[in-house]
């Protein structure tokens, strides 16, 4: 609808007069709009709560699961020989490992040419013998230098890789070709090939070949074969990256827990914790400049979710073992209202009983322990029915809601009105600037009637 507007010239009223009008009564709106971004403000405070109590529990749920206190890492007495890596569920223990000989590919090499892409080999084929059976790679007039050969046999997906090679011991024939098979160990043999060639610059021939072969490795004097350079089939949950072969040379390998692993959860449980509070005294700081209707100052559901918490700290934990307390660990509540902890206390709690700090940690992962403790209490906190920051954020959403149609309903009245009123004014405009017209014509004929003279002018008869 086009917009209405009046000049207020002919009604002498002021031309935005209607627009001062719906100001006025744009007031209300203004006032709930405000409201309302002040309840949007604490609806992200209680979310933002909600998001830290969450990551409370997912920093200790990650410690106090089944293998939180079971961090495991793997030492080698010689990286340059063995590396690896163990399973979580690997049994702690120590063993010593002899590399005699590394598990070998199967490999073939030419004899020299003078350059890699200029002298043709002929025309013909490589021939192999691999586990899946005879494999062929041709060779045409389009590829058949040293380079050509190894990109069609590279390309031909039978197993074998082919690389160009650089042997400064004959510098007159320093290039070759070099075959290897893409596998490790005596079940991925191959034998090197059948070369049939016609018509070449020079002939190509088979000049070394090594065969592939198993490995050899002694674990606490017992000796194993390996078909692989990877080993993870003798020690259980054990992987062992084989580098070297160094006979007579012994490298111990120990798997322990790793607690520096656990000491980083602990600290971040810890950050977790203090975010919370830290947070619910920021909120609870007050001063005659605060604005409540902004912050949560104040507000029971701080206090409720403070309880909780400082309660759950405080309190002993039944069924887990000799350590009932936070602060036997190193973890106590300072006069501040946060937590602090002490990584030399829990170092040594730690290597005394790691047994008991588990178990105070993750007791029988259901009901005892702090973990499952914990994760109960943030589940009721949550709880749709009747948990206190649930109902909190959904009591605010209802009340942004029902400002929201507020809002809306008040602005379609006032477009209503604000309709009227400019049609109004418009119609009231349009009557005054016609009897305006009418009193201006009105005058216009005046001074053309005289009417009768009444001068006192003197009256003759004959």
């Amino acid at each position: 609808m086009p917009h209405i507007t009046f000049s207020g010239i002919n009604t002498g009223l002021p031309p935005n007069l209607v627009d001062q009008l719906i100001e006025a009564e744009k007031i209300p709106v203004k006032q709930m709009e405000a409201k309302k971004a002040k309840t949007e403000e604490r609806l992200k405070l209680v979310s933002g709560l909600q998001g830290m109590v969450n990551k409370i529990d997912g920093t200790l749920g990650s410690l106090a699961s089944v293998t939180g206190f079971s961090d495991i890492k793997l030492e080698t007495g010689d990286k340059n020989i063995i590396t690896g890596t163990a399973d979580t569920n690997t049994p702690k223990g120590s063993w010593n490992v002899e590399v005699e000989s590394l598990a070998q590919r199967a490999a073939a090499l030419t004899n020299g040419f003078p350059d890699k892409n200029k002298t043709q080999i002929g025309t013909g084929y490589f021939r192999f013998q691999t586990p899946t059976g005879k494999k062929s790679v041709y060779i045409n007039s389009k590829n058949n230098t040293l380079e050509g050969a190894a990109r069609a046999i590279n390309s031909a997906g039978i197993g074998v890789r082919a690389s160009v090679i650089q042997d400064h011991s004959n510098p007159k024939a320093p290039y070759k070709l070099m075959l290897t098979g893409d596998g490790v160990g005596g079940a991925k043999k191959i034998e090197y090939p059948t070369l049939y060639f016609l018509d070449g610059d020079q002939d190509i021939r088979i000049d070394k070949q090594t065969p592939a072969k198993n490995g050899v490795i002694k674990v606490d004097g017992f000796e194993f074969q390996t078909t692989s350079n990877t080993v993870n089939d003798i020690i259980p949950g054990v992987t062992l990256n084989i580098r070297q072969a160094v006979p007579g040379h012994q490298v111990n390998i120990t798997v322990k827990e790793d607690h520096a692993k656990i000491n980083l959860k602990i600290k971040t449980f810890v950050d977790s914790m203090n975010a919370v509070l830290s947070f619910i005294q920021q909120q609870n700081h007050l001063d005659e400049h605060t604005d409540t209707s902004r912050t949560l100052g104040g507000d029971i559901l701080l206090r409720e979710v403070q309880d909780r918490l400082t309660s759950l700290i405080q309190n002993p934990q039944y069924g887990v073992g000799n350590i009932k307390y936070l602060w036997q660990v190193g973890i106590q509540i300072t006069r501040d209202g946060i937590l602090k902890l002490d990584q030399d206390k829990f170092k040594a709690a730690l290597a005394k009983s790691p047994e008991d700090v588990r178990k105070f940690f993750v007791g029988d992962g259901f009901k005892t322990g702090l973990g499952p403790q914990l994760h109960t209490m943030v589940m009721n906190l949550n709880d749709p029915g009747f948990g206190p920051i649930a109902n909190r954020l959904r009591a605010l959403q209802d009340e942004i809601s029902r400002m929201d149609q507020n809002i809306d309903d008040k602005n379609r009245q006032l477009a209503q009105k604000e309709k009227m009123l400019r049609e109004k004014f418009a119609r009231l405009e349009e009557t005054m600037g016609r009897l305006k017209q009418q009193g201006s014509s009105l005058a216009a004929m005046a001074p053309a009637y005289q009417g009768p003279n009444l001068s006192g002018g003197q009256f003759h008869s004959s």
